[in-house]
């Protein structure tokens, strides 16, 4: 009777996990289809408007102290993928990034954005090479157990990565195509 009694208290605990797992949501995204002009990269080739996407989020587990956000493209012929996009020591009571926050500076009071693989700092959009298939292009929401990292806005993206992997507690992801 004991063990069926802790496997049910083992089976109730995982159900209230399974609740309160990450989600990201974009208005200007959607999981698995194809993205909008409106986020794609203007220059090296191609013509979007290079507006970084709305992405809000929900169920970050108990210790949240803050998130980040990287956007990342495994498909990059580059040998190491490429960086689109990173934004940390955003506070823990932020649930949104609104469209177009990088080009306007309407993040969330203390967020920083670290350097894209452009070499610049804020949002660069997807840009695959003409004749590619379509690129997989990774939005990820992290919770992380620290307030702030130690990070300028000159960090590239894999040392934002390092950073954000080491200090995780839960993330969700939304993935999109692009090709040209």
């Amino acid at each position: 009777m004991r063990f069926v009694t802790a496997l049910l208290a083992t089976s109730l605990l995982g159900a209230t996990a399974a609740q309160a797992e990450m989600k990201l949501t974009s208005a200007d995204l959607t999981q698995g289809k194809p993205m909008a002009d409106a986020q794609v990269f203007s220059g090296f080739g191609c013509s979007g408007k290079n507006v970084s996407p709305d992405l809000a989020w929900s169920g970050a587990p108990e210790g949240t102290k803050s998130f980040a956000i990287m956007a990342y493209d495994p498909d990059a012929p580059t040998g190491s993928g490429w960086w689109h996009w990173s934004v940390f020591n955003i506070p823990a009571n932020a649930s949104k990034i609104a469209t177009g926050a990088s080009g306007d500076k309407k993040l969330p009071d203390g967020a920083v954005e670290g350097r894209t693989d452009f070499g610049v700092s804020g949002y660069g959009g997807a840009c695959p090479p003409a004749g590619d298939a379509p690129h997989h292009y990774q939005f990820t929401v992290y919770a992380l157990s620290v307030d702030k990292l130690p990070l300028p806005d000159t960090a590239p993206g894999a040392m934002v990565g390092f950073y954000v992997r080491a200090n995780t507690l839960a993330k969700a992801s939304l993935e999109v195509t692009y090709g040209r």
